[in-house]
């Protein structure tokens, strides 16, 4: 597959099938993914891959955020158990970290790296016959969050990422067409 068709492909997954992400696969993305360009080649990237107890715990603490802003308590637990529930489910899911950097110019460049390689799991995914959904919010600084994903002191949690056989590829959204974001300066 060439690489403009990956690009061209690749959507954000939210329904998976059944079939298992074996290790080897996991494997070939990460390797995939450290080849991102990296200033300096500092390699800011942490994986943690998660398995079915981490997701649910993962899951767990995505839920208690959104169950605190619910008054009926019958329902904040229906939303626990739903939501916990699903990323237990999930085929694979890797929470991508990187290490605190007090200097800004460093912090920005680490986490531009990071999210390259981000890209490139998603793009090598896609060659392979997998799906990906790459996810970021408040919850990665959530101590409950980050002692499912078994995250080091010292780390922070830029994003996750769920992988698998897409059960469902939603058609592309509407892009502004890149012209019209384009300056050419003489």
């Amino acid at each position: 597959m060439k690489a403009i068709d990956a690009i061209e492909s690749r959507r954000s997954i939210r329904k998976f099938t059944e079939r298992a992400v074996t290790r080897d696969e996991i494997e070939r993305l990460l390797d995939a993914a450290v080849l991102a360009p990296n200033h300096k080649l500092t390699q800011p990237w942490r994986f943690y891959v998660l398995g079915p107890e981490s997701r649910r715990a993962y899951g767990l603490a995505l839920a208690n955020r959104k169950a605190r802003k619910m008054e009926d308590e019958a329902a904040a637990n229906l939303v626990r158990e739903k939501v916990s529930g699903e990323h237990a489910a999930l085929p694979a899911m890797i929470a991508v970290a990187m290490p605190i950097e007090e200097n800004a110019e460093t912090r920005d460049e680490n986490y531009a790296a990071v999210m390259m390689a981000l890209q490139n799991l998603a793009l090598a995914a896609v060659q392979l016959g997998l799906g990906t959904h790459i996810k970021t919010g408040a919850v990665m600084e959530d101590p409950a969050a980050r002692a499912a994903a078994g995250v080091a002191e010292g780390e922070k949690i830029v994003a996750t990422i769920n992988v698998g056989e897409a059960a469902e590829v939603p058609t592309p959204k509407d892009r502004t067409p890149a012209a019209s974001l384009t300056t050419w300066v003489p």
